[in-house]
């Protein structure tokens, strides 16, 4: 079942198309990755997803319901943005107060059971808080909600290496036990990869790659070659090599249709060519590449 519906979105900002015809499903219990480069329509799409915005065109739904000026589905979603606009001369106790008054499923118990580890001192106001700080205690807030779905945009912006592994472990532990729902946005695509299930691309508003993290291995592939006698570089130029890459002898080589590419290698008379993994950041990295290209 798609808890989240997002078809044909569109946006315009006056003439500058923000967000291109991006249709995005995400199913009960997944955790699902929004990744591109700045400005190409992530936090734009996030802000129309908790209703904060409004589509020029397009639908975007979440439990079957439009959003926007929708306070029953809202009250069902929770969202972290990239930054925390918090009363900032409220302390962490009276803004945990506001919390338990605005939202009815708001638990203080769990919140003082992921304080237990996160030790944010409660008495001191928001703004004495670091970046950091602010962030986890957003994070906190909102889990503590019980949201059924949870959209983080750059949610582990600013925390240290310990807290970022502890509160990626919080939102694991709430996906494995509620089935809770996740959309989340980030710049650290390593982060991403061993979290989620299914990734969307965009890249200048359009989608360039929708599949699961595996999926999206399988599209582009990485070899590393050695050829008997040395060659021309424009030997290797070729529509599906995204990129060529040489040390010494060796040369790695960057394709989106490795049977086509390994064919070709065999008629340039190679010794060696063998495949080596490459990570997501890499894929993303020669994706954009190869959009930019086409354009």
């Amino acid at each position: 079942m798609a808890i989240i519906e997002i078809n044909n979105a569109t946006k315009y900002y006056g003439s500058i198309k923000a967000l291109d015809n991006v249709s995005i499903k995400v199913e009960k219990g997944q955790i699902h990755g929004l990744i591109g480069v700045n400005g190409s329509g992530k936090t734009t799409l996030i802000k129309a997803l908790v209703g904060i915005d409004t589509l020029t065109s397009g639908e975007l739904k979440v439990f079957g319901e439009n959003v926007f000026e929708n306070p029953s589905i809202k009250a069902r979603i929770g969202y972290v943005a990239d930054r925390n606009r918090f009363f900032k001369y409220y302390t962490v106790d009276k803004l945990i107060k506001f919390y338990t008054e605005i939202y009815p499923t708001f638990s203080i118990e769990k919140f003082d059971k992921y304080n237990q580890i996160m030790q944010l001192p409660k008495k001191k106001s928001i703004n004495a808080l670091s970046k950091g700080m602010q962030m986890r205690l957003s994070l906190m807030l909102n889990l503590s909600r019980n949201p059924e779905v949870l959209v983080l945009d750059e949610p582990t912006s600013g925390l240290d290496v310990i807290a970022k592994k502890e509160i990626l472990g919080f939102i694991i532990n709430e996906v494995e036990e509620r089935e809770m729902t996740v959309l989340i946005s980030s710049h650290h695509l390593s982060e991403l990869e061993m979290l989620c299930d299914d990734m969307t691309m965009i890249n200048k508003g359009i989608v360039t790659s929708q599949s699961t993290v595996s999926q999206m291995k399988e599209q582009i592939k990485k070899l590393q070659v050695v050829f008997k006698n040395p060659i021309e570089m424009n030997a290797l130029n070729d529509e599906f090599i995204l990129d060529v890459t040489n040390v010494g002898s060796i040369y790695y080589i960057v394709t989106s249709n490795i049977e086509n590419t390994e064919q070709k290698l065999k008629a340039l008379d190679v010794s060696i060519v063998e495949e080596i993994p490459m990570n997501i950041e890499e894929i993303f990295v020669h994706t954009n590449k190869s959009k930019e290209n086409n354009i």
